[in-house]
Order: structure tokens, then C-alpha cells, then sequence
């Protein structure tokens, strides 16, 4: 399997996304916002940073880059793609998504380990983890606060398409029914405010972010008759 991290001007969470999927022992490449094709990969991961210095607002000029022609292409075919942090909100921004991320209630940037809620386990995403499982996995955002209208809200739970969920009374940005991830509707596209990257190893404080991963690995194999037994 072949990953691609996606690289913009301000990126600053690819080298993360690089090292978990080196931890998988899966391929990788870095591909620069300028790409125009995107045909190799079969995975494209989205990270975080501030991608063109969030002028405008979170991931409004990156949803223009040449590679998001190819990011979209990619979704329309049925391949892999996860937003983390600036990644979802380049991906709400693209229209990959429903949805929009505002700033943090209290406004301060928050950077610190959240526990999350698998609402959702069965996505190419989220395989390896269980039905309602809490997990560690660490945030940094300040524009984290995800919100839509009631009638998108509605889509999304009848969809089944929130994917995490902040638990208990734990929301650190003001999220709508506290979410923090969700998926589109052909479950093929992520997105999340939490970084799993970042969890990928205990010597980090939590190792919970590693499944994200072997999750998409476990998919793309089992789409190719060879599943993993992790």
C-alpha cells in the first residue's frame, strides 16, 4: 500500500504523518500542493499546520492548491483520505466534508491529550478499534470548534457518519454534540480535529493513534483479498 502527505506552505504536521505510516511499514512519499496527480497513492493524508498562515481562515486558500483537484479525484474513485486538524479543515473547506471548524469556545488554543469515543468502528478508518472504545489521543488547534446546521447535524446521524466523538464532558473547543471527526457519506473520506500521529508510540503518552492506521492498512488489504491479523 502507498500513502502520500500531502505538504502545503505552512504544514507543519507531515513529517508525523510520514513517521506513522513508516511505523506500519507501508510506503510513503511527501507531495507537494502543486502535485497535479495524485494516481499512485492509494491513501492521501491531509495534516495539520497552518497551511498558508490560515489567512482568510483555516484551509480557505489551500482548498484551491492544484493537488486538492486530485484529493478530489481520489475521493470520487473510493480511495483513502484523512484530514487531521488543518487537514479537516481543508477538507470541510473543499466541500469533501460537511460542516465548518470555528474558533475555540473560550478562544485560546488548546494543546494538550483528549479522550475520544469511537462512535463509529466500522470505517476503513476506525476497523481496529472497538464499538464505543475511549481512546487517548492529543489535540493542538485553536479553530477546533466543529458546528453545522441542525439539518446537516440530522445527515449525520442518520448516516451514521460522526466517526469520534469527545468523551464525556470533556470538549475542548465548543464542538456540536461534541464532535471531533467525522466521515462523508461513502465513509472513504475523514476528518478529526485529534492527532493520531502523535499517538503512535507510548514513549509519547499514548500509543491509541496507531490503529488509525493499521485500520487503513487492514481495509486496503482486505479490499484486496489479503487481510492483516492485528
Amino acid at each position: 500500500m502507498k500513502f502520500a502527505v500531502l505538504v502545503f506552505p505552512g504544514s507543519n504536521c507531515d513529517i508525523d504523518c510520514y513517521k506513522a505510516v513508516e511505523a506500519i511499514g507501508e510506503q510513503v512519499d511527501y507531495v507537494w500542493h502543486t502535485a497535479t496527480d495524485l494516481s499512485a497513492y492509494d491513501a492521501i493524508l491531509v495534516p495539520g499546520g497552518f497551511s498558508y498562515g490560515d489567512y482568510l481562515r483555516c484551509g480557505a486558500i489551500a482548498q484551491f492548491a492544484n493537488v486538492m483537484n486530485e484529493v478530489k479525484k481520489a475521493a470520487d474513485e473510493g480511495k483513502y483520505i484523512l484530514g487531521i486538524c488543518n487537514g479537516f479543515q481543508i477538507l470541510t473547506e473543499a466541500g469533501l466534508l460537511p460542516g465548518a471548524l470555528i474558533r475555540n469556545t473560550g478562544l485560546k488554543f488548546r494543546c494538550h491529550g483528549t479522550s475520544l469515543e469511537v462512535t463509529n468502528a466500522n470505517t476503513a478508518f476506525t476497523n481496529q478499534y472497538t464499538q464505543g472504545e475511549i481512546i487517548d489521543i492529543p489535540i493542538a488547534h485553536g479553530e477546533g470548534n466543529y458546528f453545522c446546521d441542525e439539518e446537516t447535524l440530522a445527515e449525520l446521524k442518520a448516516n451514521n457518519q460522526i466517526v469520534f466523538r469527545y468523551a464525556g464532558d470533556t470538549n475542548p473547543n465548543g464542538s456540536v454534540e461534541n464532535i471531533a471527526g467525522i466521515s462523508n457519506k461513502d465513509g472513504n473520506v475523514v476528518g478529526m480535529m485529534p492527532h493520531p500521529e502523535r499517538a503512535i508510540n507510548q514513549i509519547l503518552g499514548s500509543e491509541d493513534g496507531l490503529k488509525m492506521f493499521t485500520s487503513i492498512l487492514n481495509a486496503w488489504r482486505e479490499q484486496h483479498g489479503a487481510a492483516i491479523n492485528s
